[in-house]
């Protein structure tokens, strides 16, 4: 590979870092740049993969799939607040810059039922051209101020995520309220580089809490 090809390809990653969790589908039969910086977590975050998964009301991430990333972080936030933000999801796009669109399919209050369709623009990379990924996302499970679990595909024009599983915890403990989050992805592109995928699954988890710890302390002590 030339130097100007392989800078390229690592411009197109360090991008593809900052979109959110759902871009790793870009990536499933790429390969990661030689010399690239492993991935390394906030400090003020805990990532970890324990035998037993996160639920929301007895249902969890797909038990068998090979793509996968938990993590946690404590907000110095109301729960009323930190739950307001994160179910209010026609106002992501302000505060998660990745987040192109967003639209409730449903109305009324955030519910098990509930359905969003979100979009996300994904860059060129060696092995596919610039698209948007479109996300439809199905509340499953939901207990108020304590669990949500969502789940659906992500498509867009040669790129498949065929299942995702999101589910989210909050906990009120010393300090704040710690937010718990787990992913599990399944499809065969994104299978096709599990540890790349991981990864990328991992940054887009990272950043979420970060934005959403953010947003949520401003808001509380603004």
């Amino acid at each position: 590979m030339s130097p100007s090809a392989g800078t390229r390809r690592t411009n197109v990653r360090a991008a593809l870092f900052t979109a959110p969790l759902v871009v790793l589908g870009v990536l499933g039969t790429a390969v990661a740049p030689a010399g690239a910086t492993p991935y390394t977590p906030h400090a003020s975050h805990t990532p970890h993969h324990p035998a037993k998964s996160l639920t929301c009301r007895g249902e969890g991430v797909d038990r068998d799939a090979l793509i996968r990333y938990r993590t946690s972080t404590v907000i110095d936030a109301p729960l009323s607040t930190i739950w307001k933000i994160q179910t209010d999801v026609e106002r992501w796009p302000s505060w998660q810059a990745p987040v192109a669109t967003i639209e409730r399919l449903d109305h009324g209050p955030f519910r098990a039922g509930s359905a969003f369709r979100w979009t996300t623009p994904v860059p060129q990379t060696p092995t596919t051209p610039a698209t948007t990924l479109e996300i439809t996302s199905t509340v499953e499970q939901l207990k108020r101020k304590s669990c949500i679990r969502w789940t659906g595909p992500a498509i867009g024009e040669g790129l498949r995520i065929d299942r995702g599983v999101h589910v989210w915890n909050f906990t009120e403990v010393r300090g704040g309220v710690r937010v718990s989050t787990e992913e599990t992805h399944v499809g065969e592109q994104i299978e096709s580089n599990v540890p790349l995928a991981t990864e990328i699954l991992g940054q887009g988890l990272e950043g979420w809490l970060s934005e959403l710890k953010v947003t949520a302390e401003a808001r509380a002590h603004g």
